[in-house]
Formats: C-alpha cells, structure tokens, sequence
C-alpha cells in the first residue's frame, strides 16, 4: 500500500485560499480601485463625496486593507467597507449615538464605541453623517492615547 504523497503548502487563514509552499501570498494586499472596482455609480458618487469631505479634515492616512478604506490619522478613526449594494461606513467616537441613522454601535475598546452607517447615495454625505466623521478625527488621538499606568505601592 503507498502513502498519499503530502502536498507542501497551507490554506490562508484570511482568505481560505491554497497556498504552496514557497509561494508569495498576500491577500491583503489591495487598492483604493480595486475595492470599487464595479459599483453603482450612486456608490461611487457617495465613495468620491465621503473622500473628498475626509480629505478636508486635516492630515491623515488613507489606505485600503483587505476589504476596506481606513482613514487614520495614529489609528483608524473610520473606514470604508464597499459592499455590492451600499458603503459600510464605521466611526469611531467616544460615546454611544442614538440615531436613526446609525444601524449598529459596538464597544470596540475601553474608550471607543464603533457606530455603523449604511451609505447607498451621495445625499446621505451630509450633516450629522459629516459632523459625526469630523467628531472621530478630532477625538481620535485622544480616544488612543493609552491611560496613564497606576502604581500600586507596597504596604
């Protein structure tokens, strides 16, 4: 009887793609583009009107990663994740919202609640959705900024 020959390689833990051994693979990797790529054009429209009033904001990062657009100035603040039918926008504030708008909140950190908004047109860029955006990239580096460590002293 003969063994199965072993076959030399892994499956990527993000994407569950097959990777052999020795080969490059990066999953992550990708473009502002090519996370577009294929979209509505009232979801383009809403993607260009969200970018440019970031952009406004002041200096930042924008990059995309895996399936989103991060916006960050020392940690993301919110980001972008285009979906075939609307844009999943997150923010990042520290304290909870309660408003029609906002589908979702999650306690993402000690500091920070995650609020979730779905964007399908370019109508919906505007105030509270901008104000709020504007809110989590002036909160940001405070909202990051790690507690100063307390010091128990021995008795």
């Amino acid at each position: 009887m003969k063994k199965a020959a072993k076959v030399a390689g892994k499956e990527c833990y993000h994407c569950h793609q097959w990777v052999d051994e020795n080969e490059k693979h990066d999953c992550w990797t990708t473009t502002e583009q090519a996370l577009m790529a294929g979209l509505h054009e009232d979801l383009l429209d809403a993607w260009e009107r969200l970018r440019e009033t970031a952009g406004e904001f002041g200096e930042q990062r924008i990059y995309a990663s895996h399936n989103s657009i991060m916006f960050s100035r020392k940690a993301c603040y919110f980001f972008v994740r285009p979906k075939k039918k609307l844009l999943e926008v997150w923010f990042f504030l520290g304290k909870k919202l309660k408003a029609s708008m906002v589908r979702q909140t999650l306690q993402s950190s000690r500091l920070k609640v995650a609020h979730l908004v779905h964007v399908t047109h370019r109508d919906q860029v505007e105030p509270p959705l901008t104000d709020w955006l504007k809110e989590a990239f002036e909160s940001s580096d405070r909202l990051t900024a790690r507690g100063k460590a307390t010091s128990r002293k021995a008795t």
